[in-house]
């Protein structure tokens, strides 16, 4: 049978699979990358797509009927990390599927230190290696989600003359912000599952903190972070600092002692995308908006090649990822086979809107046309787009590990549907009575019986508030996170916080609602919404007071794509009030 997807031609299914396991790949330092090679059964040469992850490399071709993210084991690896896609989909039109293993793990030589350089050249060597093989017809792309698509675009950047497209869906490309410090935060529990031997398929390590600071250095280092009341709340934080050497721990011990931006983390970004000189299909989904989605976003707004963007529903891709395979099926065939599929033909940026269900189709992102509109910040918990007056009265609140307090302003119930789509910053008048505040802003729709659904959120570290004009937009503020600043005690500062972007219909009788808090502290509902919420809360109690009268008039600025034409009805809009008046 065959499918009849899009416009065009497509790859048929019909071959059978050669399968060539372990195969040592030399690299130029003298390192051996270990690989699985899935090829088809049939004469001539074919386009290759190249997987590489430190997980387990075994079970990725397993043939495991697909279910939900969770926390079941196969062959010891947890399933949520099976991510390099469905061997027998692509090898059987025609395919060759190399999965392979990244220096210092599962079997390759070398020491494995998170996406490092190294690390980026191998596949650059494997790419090439693969390209020169007899059944390869000189045409390689790449395969995977998550870590399988982390590591594409760097390996772009560097050229490999046989790397022909590339097609890295749920990505990052900003490793301090879009995985391990949002905002300056430490994201605390995906740090304690991806840089552990729960994750990784770890034989050798090596620390770079080392290395860059010397052993006398990087002693005063450890103990400085020891020091940290914060860091020394977290059992695992403490045993990777006080045992850095123990398997498992130099990844870990690295992130901690690199907590601003800087050069570590510039070499495991995307930095120059003017290299990228290839063809690139990018996305997300919108619940990894803590991991995937901003990376999607940066790689759109950056790269200069032909592209296409896709982000999907807040629901987490089944266990083996298979969900997109036809549309990178399509792409493949377009850029690998030079099949006419008419991919290129369709609208370059597909968007899924929640609340409505349904795609959005555009030309560009942010959506063209889009009205950008302030929603004030009220006493009382009021939001809307009224300007605030002179004198108008602040709200407080409490924090403290044991007392998480919160605020909450909420829009009156809408009398239109009103179409969220896009990128969202806050404006913030805020002090604390403490030198640090952390930082954590929801976007809520609460419908009219007050059952409210989370859509995106957005962090910053007082400390971090500094802003680079040069980078920053309206709507999407950037902090360079290099020079922390500790917060004067009771003093205003006007914090502008990136609000991870969404995209949502509010429908009639909804409100919008906006939470600022000191910590992520929702009840998770799945087990996969513990990766969202787990950041490092402060050890220290304060006092945070929230400002919105005319001289620091507090702001979310939201991007409108539908509705809103009159603004919010604060009356209700009824026709009563209307003749009582």
């Amino acid at each position: 049978m065959d499918a009849i997807i899009g416009t065009g031609e497509l790859s048929k299914r019909q071959y059978g699979i050669v399968a060539e396991r372990d195969v040592f790949v030399p690299m130029s330092d003298g390192v051996s990358i270990n690989v699985d090679v899935f090829r088809p059964d049939g004469e001539g040469k074919f386009p290759a797509l190249l997987s590489m992850s430190p997980y387990n490399k075994e079970v990725q071709s397993d043939r495991i009927w697909p279910s939900s993210s969770s926390a079941t084991f196969i062959r010891g690896a947890i399933n949520t990390l099976i991510e390099a896609g469905n061997t027998d989909f692509f090898v059987r039109r025609g395919y060759v599927h190399i999965i392979g293993s990244a220096r210092g793990t599962g079997k390759s030589g070398g020491a494995y230190r998170f996406m490092c350089p190294k690390e980026i050249r191998d596949i650059y060597e494997v790419v090439e290696w693969a390209a020169a093989q007899p059944w390869c017809n000189g045409n390689v792309g790449m395969l995977g989600v998550s870590y399988f698509a982390w590591n594409q675009q760097p390996a772009a950047a560097l050229q490999p003359p046989h790397l022909k497209a590339i097609c890295p869906i749920f990505a990052a490309t900003d490793f301090y912000r879009d995985a391990w410090y949002h905002g300056g935060i430490l994201n605390t529990v995906f740090f304690n599952f991806l840089l552990s031997l729960r994750a990784l398929d770890l034989n050798a390590q090596e620390i770079v903190a080392r290395g860059e600071l010397g052993d006398e250095a990087f002693e005063e280092a450890i103990a400085r972070a020891l020091a940290d009341s914060d860091i020394c709340a977290n059992p695992e934080f403490v045993d990777a600092l006080t045992n850095p050497d123990r398997l498992g721990n130099g990844s870990r011990v690295d992130v901690l002692l690199h907590p601003t931006d800087g050069p570590y983390w510039w070499q495991r970004s995307v930095v120059d995308y003017d290299a990228i000189t290839i063809p690139a299909y990018v996305g997300a989904g919108w619940y990894t908006y803590y991991l995937h989605l901003p990376g999607a976003f940066r790689s759109w707004a950056n790269l200069k090649v032909p592209k296409k963007m896709v982000i999907g529903p807040p629901i987490p891709f089944d266990r083996p990822f298979y969900q997109y395979h036809w549309e990178i099926l399509r792409w493949y065939d377009h850029w690998l086979k030079g099949i006419d599929t008419g991919i290129m033909d369709e609208p370059a940026v597909k968007i899924w809107v929640m609340g409505a269900n349904e795609w959005k189709f555009a030309t560009d992102w942010p959506v063209p046309g889009t009205r950008y509109i302030p929603f004030f910040l009220h006493h009382d918990g009021l939001l809307c787009e009224i300007e605030p007056w002179p004198d108008a009265p602040s709200d407080s609140f409490d924090y403290s590990p044991s007392k998480r307090e919160s605020l909450k302003y909420l829009s009156p119930p809408l009398v239109e549907n009103t179409e969220v789509v896009g990128p969202i910053a806050l404006y913030l008048y805020a002090s604390a009575r403490t030198t640090e505040a952390n930082f954590f802003i929801s976007l809520w729709d609460v419908d009219p019986e007050g059952n409210e659904a989370f859509l995106t959120r957005g962090w910053l570290k007082g400390s971090h508030r500094e802003v680079d004009p040069q980078r920053s937009k309206p709507w999407q503020p950037f902090h360079p996170h290099t020079n922390p600043q500790p917060l004067i005690p009771g003093q205003v500062y006007q914090f502008a916080i990136e609000v991870m972007p969404t995209a949502n219909l509010f429908k009639r009788g909804h409100r919008i609602c906006l939470k600022i808090s000191c910590a992520d502290d929702e009840q998770p509902k799945t087990p996969r919404e513990t990766f969202h919420l787990g950041h490092l809360w402060s050890q220290t109690p304060t006092t945070v007071t929230i400002y919105h009268d005319a001289d620091r008039p507090s702001y979310v600025l939201l991007p409108i794509t539908g509705g809103n034409i009159m603004g919010t009805y604060l009356s209700g809009g009824e026709l009563s009030v209307r003749k009582e008046a």
